[in-house]
């Protein structure tokens, strides 16, 4: 299908072209450091866009870590790392009123969510208990200690990194915990000349600490605004719904997709056409999106609800069985 020109904004935004120039700008400046995966470098971006969080999937050293560094860095925000062990508490993430005898009261001193990109390391290592502290965060952009509501600053992103079950020590995620996540990546081995890249770049100290920032936070919070403004038609609507629909009666699918799901899948492809320069989403924003938004919240029937290769073929599968709208 091929894009169409999109109309004059009805609206007092930026025009799109420099919208464009600035997301450009933001996948150049990641692609840089972040090398050899451009797909990843999009899904983050998407993700940022849509008011969505990340989970990465894979093993250790891949550059999970770099890849929320470097997008931290570009967009001039905050950036705070948790390494997730199964002695993590709660509070060590969210934060802990304190006593103060000169003030004769308590005062919440903010735990390390209180920035704008929370790399939550090796999630999978904490406990459930800790694991679900991040839902509200994730959620409502908000935390709730003692009582007292905490209004997290945006944009708030959580990039959480998870080895692949097989490794010692881990704790699988709950589909409620799955489904706050607007994406989950799977980054993969670079190849021959990616990685003889990355050892060259590195030679002389680590790129992402010398990136420069090329939106800063409220940039960032008015191309969200924007993403609820991409037009969807209601043949795409159509589109999202019969794919929705035919995870839900999959034969291989003991859980399909829920109205979250559907509503990450849309929003997700606002997003996607936004980075792509479009006012309007087609039949390829979703479909491209489909696996990474759709994978982790379905539930095969043969139980390996944890492997992500699997549920990444179904719905693959389930996209290639519903037609798309011309």
């Amino acid at each position: 299908m091929q894009d169409r020109p999109s109309p004059e904004p009805a609206t007092t935004a930026p025009p799109a072209a420099a919208t464009d120039a600035s997301l450009d700008r933001l996948r150049t400046t990641i692609g840089h450091v972040f090398l050899g995966k451009p797909d990843a470098v999009d899904l983050a971006i998407v993700a940022l866009l849509a008011r969505g969080h990340i989970l990465l999937e894979d093993i250790p050293g891949v550059g999970k870590t770099t890849l929320a560094r470097v997008l931290a860095a570009s967009v001039r925000g905050t950036f705070k790392r948790v390494q997730f062990t199964a002695d993590l508490l709660p509070a060590d993430v969210l934060g802990v009123s304190v006593y103060q005898a000169e003030q004769s009261r308590f005062v919440f001193q903010p735990g390390p969510v209180f920035t704008n990109v929370l790399v939550a390391d090796e999630i999978n290592r904490a406990t459930p208990r800790t694991q679900s502290c991040l839902l509200e965060a994730m959620n409502e952009g908000q935390v709730s200690v003692d009582g007292q509501t905490h209004v997290l600053p945006q944009p708030f992103l959580v990039v959480a990194t998870q080895n692949p079950l097989e490794y010692l020590g881990t704790y699988p995620l709950p589909e409620s915990q799955l489904d706050r996540f607007l994406v989950r990546v799977r980054i993969g081995y670079p190849d021959r000349g990616t990685e003889r890249e990355v050892l060259r770049s590195r030679r002389e100290g680590d790129p992402a600490s010398a990136v420069t920032p090329v939106l800063d936070a409220d940039a960032v919070v008015a191309l969200q605004a924007r993403v609820r403004e991409v037009r969807i038609e209601d043949a795409i609507e159509d589109y999202v719904l019969d794919i929705v629909d035919a995870s839900r009666h999959h034969a291989d699918v003991e859980v399909g997709l829920s109205p979250r799901g559907s509503l990450a899948l849309m929003t997700a492809a606002q997003a996607h056409a936004l980075l792509r320069g479009r006012d309007y989403v087609i039949p390829d924003d979703v479909k491209r999106l489909a696996p990474h938004v759709c994978a982790h919240r379905i539930v095969p029937t043969d139980g390996s609800a944890t492997d992500a290769a699997v549920s990444e073929a179904l719905v693959h599968e389930i996209v290639a069985s519903v037609t798309p709208p011309r």
